[in-house]
């Protein structure tokens, strides 16, 4: 992967992204380009930016049926609350009628001290209203561990507690723990099975209360890749984003709640540019040390998801059942 992305001009360089390119469809959310004044459709897995772009084609003060949206500041987490009412928004953003929370956890990416504990912190208490405190839940990690912009639902099932084991074997001991298991379905290329139909017979099976599921996201907005995390319970197509519609994990086909985890990790470079680029469309960007990030990122949502499951648990306790 080559570490520099080529914008609008072959000559500017800019060291910060990484570029590879993928087959990708346009998305059906169009956005002005008002240093043009052309339409260009960028797609994103964000419901905060999706309402944003309506916004800003729509104009400022212009509301939008069937949605309702607010933010927030808490704990030092900027936290936007988007709820898709009924079909009118739905038809607007492109996303299922359900509630969105994105945190924006810009001080983890920066690496300042205390980060982890504060962003893992506001990731259980809003995971925590969507759960209702379960007594026990399947999580699954959707996307391919082997490569680090799609790796981020595998690499978060390594920060979670995994306790259902150990609560069939010294139930007295783990008695106030949430039952947890997890299960990584990779993809179809690699299983020749839908990551739906796996996670779909592991729940028939351990019929847990709840199902988690991580997985990587799209963007529109290079400042939101690695630094962003979005809660759901509208369920999840994974490859939506970028046009490529898997299997959609939700209520209605796992015949349990689902709350959906996913932190966006690329963008198209047509967004980035500001523009179409005639001859290399479906390219992809990522940040350079992609690796990283998704790493940090995978464990603040690991450690998070864990203290929803597992009340009275703290980041340092996690972290030690973890070591």
């Amino acid at each position: 992967m080559q570490k520099y992305i080529i914008a609008c001009k072959p000559e500017e360089i800019n060291s910060y992204f990484s570029f590879f390119s993928k087959k990708i469809a346009y998305g059906h959310l169009r956005a002005a380009n008002y240093r043009r004044g052309e339409q260009m459709d960028y797609r994103t897995d964000l419901a905060m930016e999706a309402y944003t772009l309506w916004k800003k084609d729509a104009g400022e003060t212009t509301e939008l049926p069937g949605v309702r949206a607010r933010e927030e500041d808490a704990g030092g987490v900027h936290i936007t609350r988007v709820e898709i009412l009924d079909d009118r928004g739905a038809r607007a953003l492109g996303k299922p009628v359900g509630r969105y929370v994105t945190l924006e956890l810009r001080a983890l990416s920066r690496h300042e001290a205390g980060s982890l504990e504060t962003a893992a912190e506001a990731i259980s208490r809003e995971a925590a209203q969507f759960l209702h405190s379960p007594k026990s839940a399947l999580c699954a990690g959707l996307g391919n561990d082997a490569l680090s912009p799609d790796a981020f639902g595998p690499w978060t099932l390594g920060n979670l507690l995994v306790t259902r084991h150990l609560k069939a074997h010294m139930p007295e001991a783990f008695s106030g723990f949430c039952s947890v298991s997890c299960v990584k379905p990779g993809v179809l290329g690699t299983s020749g099975m839908e990551a739906l139909e796996l996670v779909r017979a592991a729940a028939d099976f351990i019929k847990p209360e709840a199902v988690i599921v991580f997985d990587a996201l799209a963007a529109a907005e290079p400042e939101r890749l690695c630094t962003t995390v979005q809660l759901t319970d509208a369920g999840l197509a994974p490859g939506s984003g970028l046009g490529n519609h898997r299997a959609a994990f939700c209520e209605e086909s796992l015949g349990r709640p689902v709350l959906a985890v996913g932190a966006p990790t690329l963008m198209r470079a047509e967004r980035l540019a500001g523009r179409e680029l005639p001859g290399i469309s479906g390219l992809i960007v990522t940040p350079r040390d992609i690796d990283l990030r998704v790493r940090e990122i995978a464990r603040a949502v690991g450690y998070g998801v864990s203290l929803a499951l597992h009340p009275g648990l703290t980041v340092s306790d996690v972290a030690g059942f973890l070591a």
